[in-house]
């Protein structure tokens, strides 16, 4: 005999409990400029998180789930200090003296199938009247380390679309990149899509442009499948693409850069 439905189980349920999260569909950019030029792109799509909604509870289904095994999932723990993500984000703000105390969306990869690798996600921190005080840049590299930086504007002013933010680089992501310069930063953010244009400058100049972009679907079955469908094994392939590059920048002779130790500080402080 069939058993019935739980209220949880229900796919109206799913939705009504994931209905602030959403889904961005579109593409990663990577261009190096010198001394060769090396560049690529490719389809992705990414996670919208609304931190009000977690509170430690699991959420969803098997075929999207949120702190629960499922197809795609999301989990507080890969994120932070691997404990509640929620609690970690409020406490470096509250320290930084960043008076955020509005909404925080989390813009990250999923996992696919259990596994994740993020090698970038952005917390962009608002006020209670919905103005945006502070992004926070949260770096993974291969090796293992994660590293934060936190980008807020003089004097707590609201971050305006496609401002400026500057941080120094403090951490090693790339083998065939010193850790010296900086990174620029803008973002530009509507209900509908999202942008992020990262620019990494050394002491000769601009070296690296990325940027990320995406179309907002609100989540369900149709949504889910066409991310499960449509980008089959994304994340395991966004690992395959990391070191395939690498070898064809070590095929063109690129300089490579013995990896540094950590740095002592997690965060690193920026600003428009």
């Amino acid at each position: 005999m069939n058993q019935p439905m739980t209220d949880a189980s229900k796919p109206d349920f799913v939705v009504s409990q994931l209905r602030d999260f959403r889904f961005a569909f579109g593409e990663v950019r990577h261009a190096r400029l010198r001394p060769v030029a090396h560049s690529f792109r490719y389809a992705a799509f990414f996670l919208r998180v609304p931190i009000h909604r977690l509170d430690g509870a699991s959420l969803g289904n098997w075929l999207f789930g949120v702190n629960r095994p499922a197809l795609l999932s999301f989990h507080e723990r890969d994120h932070g200090d691997s404990a509640a993500a929620r609690i970690w984000i409020r406490a470096m703000l509250r320290e930084a003296r960043i008076r955020a105390d509005g909404e925080i969306w989390l813009h990250t990869f999923p996992r696919v199938l259990g596994f994740s690798f993020k090698p970038v996600s952005f917390w962009f921190c608002h006020n209670r009247a919905g103005q945006l005080l502070a992004v926070v840049a949260e770096v993974n590299n291969t090796f293992g380390e994660r590293h934060c930086y936190l980008l807020s504007s003089h004097g707590g002013d609201p971050i305006g679309q496609g401002q400026l933010m500057q941080a120094d680089k403090n951490f090693h992501v790339s083998p065939f990149c010193d850790v010296t310069g900086g990174y620029r930063f803008r973002f530009f953010n509507r209900d509908d899509r999202c942008v992020a244009r990262i620019e990494y400058h050394d002491p000769e100049g601009p070296l690296l442009l990325t940027s990320l972009h995406g179309h907002m679907a609100t989540p369900g079955v149709r949504t889910s499948l066409r991310a499960l469908l449509g980008y089959p094994l994304f994340t395991l392939g966004v690992i395959a693409r990391i070191h395939w590059h690498a070898l064809l920048l070590w095929f063109k002779r690129v300089r490579w850069y013995r990896k540094p130790a950590a740095p002592e500080q997690f965060t690193t402080r920026g600003s428009a």
